[in-house]
This record gives structure tokens, sequence and C-alpha cells, in this order.
């Protein structure tokens, strides 16, 4: 009897287990991906960080046309 209650919980414990190590894949391959967002994320900010760059050079020339028109 007490064999059949230990054989029981142990099958559960391993059950248990599965679950555990099922969501941990679940957790490691989100955390994958979302370094993946990051990088590509990243790549998109600097490239918008750029064209601002060059937004604000071609503003400043355009201004300064604007100004010597004036005169």
């Amino acid at each position: 009897m007490f064999f059949m209650a230990f054989g029981d919980l142990i099958l559960e414990v391993g059950s248990i287990g599965n679950w555990i190590q099922a969501v941990g894949l679940v957790v490691i391959i989100w955390i994958i991906v979302q370094g993946i967002v990051l990088f590509y994320n990243r790549r998109k900010w600097k490239l918008l960080k750029r064209f601002e760059k060059d937004l604000r050079r071609i503003e400043k020339k355009i201004d300064g046309l604007d100004k010597n028109r004036r005169k």
C-alpha cells in the first residue's frame, strides 16, 4: 500500500516537473525572441537618429538661405 502511494507521488512530482520544464522552455524562447526584437529596434532607432541629424542639418541650411534672401 505504501509503495503504491509513494509511486503515485513520484509520478505526480514527475508530471509537475514536466510542466515546469515546459514553462521554462517557453520563457527561454520568449527571452530569445525579445533579444532579437531589441536588436532590430536598436538598428531602426539608430537609423532614425541619423535621419533626424540629417534633417536638422538640412533645415539649418534652408534657414540660412532664407535669411540671405530676406536681406
